[in-house]
């Protein structure tokens, strides 16, 4: 049964105060990550139609996640962190999945199309290669093996990618074994989703399953300069959209949950209903907070604004983001785009910083919830592509920033990703190709 879409919170825009300044630098030309307000092809040139399968729906699954008690630092003055490189590579690192059950490795999506497996204890030795299908993955301008994750229950693992023609495709693989011996059947190849892309740049990748178990997809408006073609605002067009899905699900390449807000005609009969929310320009990298289940997107901007967006879970671990409008193209960062207005359903950002500052893509990180830096408990950390330092952000429990602190330059340029442990631990990813990870200071 389609169940009621419940109302969104909206969040009050914030910019930093008393933050110093992200530090001027330059977008690599090697990897355009949406941003550096690059608007990728040519604006003129004929978009074709996004290629999408159809779906069935499935019945939602319960979560897990329980909010009862929340640790959370009050401040994050005087916080200072250090750097441990765990793994390099040839190719640059675009992100880290971990399997559940297998807590003390990692497996690294490289750019060009290859997943190695990283032990995260020390000296765990030289990665691993598990998977190399480099030859289906298109890697210039903003593609390439962009989004991997695995299963709840470790049995699958999904990877998100654009093929050699330019267009998204999502594929699974069935996982066998356990630990260091565990393997990808290659054989068990099966796609899931298929999307056409019309411009080589904001093709979004992230993936990651949802304190519900579902599948979440965050997708780019398709690209050129300012989303010529309105899709994040069109219901019933899958790009500038975050999709949730069930891809183990129904007789097709993947179910739809009942209780997507869509399901049922509620935004029109026509809305796409594998839509979760949607008005996202480039939500190149996002998370969902392991306690709670609030989600977190950092929205890469156009010309003038980087923006965070935090939409809390329903206290369960559930509904975060559910049927939120973003803004997108009406809005950058929380300011009119070219003459816009909000949206119908508008949630703001609960923190903007300006291009003037330094800073030119934002690269979305996680809620802090390991155990070896004390200070950031319940901190959300980020970073700037062009900056290259370390950014942290509290809030109160609803929509309202406490504190935002600059914690210190990083130890490379170019951070295009973060990545957790099963510990809660994190990491950052270089487009240089270090993994390091974060430490107390």
């Amino acid at each position: 049964m389609t169940s009621t879409a419940s109302s969104t919170t909206t969040g009050r825009a914030r910019r930093p105060r008393g933050v110093p300044a992200l530090t001027a630098g330059l977008c690599a030309a090697t990897l355009l990550l949406a941003a550096c307000g690059s608007d990728g092809g040519g604006d003129d040139a004929a978009p074709p139609d996004p290629d999408v399968r159809a779906a069935t729906t499935v019945a939602p699954d319960s979560t897990g996640v329980t909010t009862t008690s929340v640790p959370s630092v009050s401040t994050l003055d005087g916080v200072t962190v250090g750097y441990d490189e765990v793994a390099s590579f040839d190719d640059t690192p675009m992100v880290l999945a971990v399997r559940p059950g297998d807590d003390d490795l990692a497996y690294v999506a490289l750019r060009g199309g290859t997943l190695v497996r990283v032990d995260l204890s020390d000296g765990g030795g030289a990665p691993e290669t598990v998977l190399d299908f480099s030859a289906d993955v298109s890697a210039d301008a903003e593609r390439g093996f962009l989004g991997a994750a695995f299963s709840p229950d470790g049995e699958r693992f999904y990877a998100s990618y654009t093929n050699p023609d330019g267009d998204t495709r999502i594929d699974e693989y069935a996982v066998t074994g356990s630990g260091g011996s565990a393997s990808l059947d290659e054989g068990s190849r099966r796609e899931v989703l298929a999307l056409g892309q019309p411009y080589p740049n904001h093709n979004g990748g992230n993936i990651a399953f949802g304190p519900d178990g579902y599948l979440y997809v965050g997708l780019g408006d398709g690209g050129a300069g300012g989303d010529p073609d309105d899709r994040a605002q069109d219901p019933t067009d899958l790009l500038g959209k975050m999709l949730r899905i069930d891809p183990t699900a129904g007789d097709e390449s993947y179910g739809v949950p009942e209780d997507n807000p869509n399901v049922g005609g509620a935004n029109g009969t026509e809305a796409r209903p594998e839509i979760w929310l949607r008005g996202v320009r480039n939500p190149w990298r996002w998370s969902f907070d392991s306690l709670t289940g609030d989600l977190w997107i950092a929205d890469v901007g156009q010309e003038q604004f980087e923006e965070i967006d935090f939409l809390p879970s329903d206290g369960t671990g559930a509904e975060a983001g559910r049927n939120a409008n973003l803004g997108w193209n009406e809005m950058e960062g929380d300011e009119p785009y070219e003459g816009g207005q909000p949206p119908a359903g508008y949630v703001g950002p609960v923190f903007t910083y300006s291009h003037a500052d330094g800073g030119c893509s934002v690269t979305g990180g996680y809620v802090y919830r390991g155990g070896a830096v004390a200070d950031l408990q319940g901190a959300y950390l980020f970073a700037d592509y062009c900056a290259s330092r370390l950014q942290g952000l509290l809030v109160d429990g609803s929509t309202v920033v406490k504190d935002q602190a600059d914690l210190g330059e990083l130890p490379a340029g170019g951070p295009v990703s973060f990545g957790q442990d099963a510990d809660g631990e994190l990491y950052v990813l270089f487009e240089g190709g270090s993994l390091q990870r974060i430490t107390a200071g």
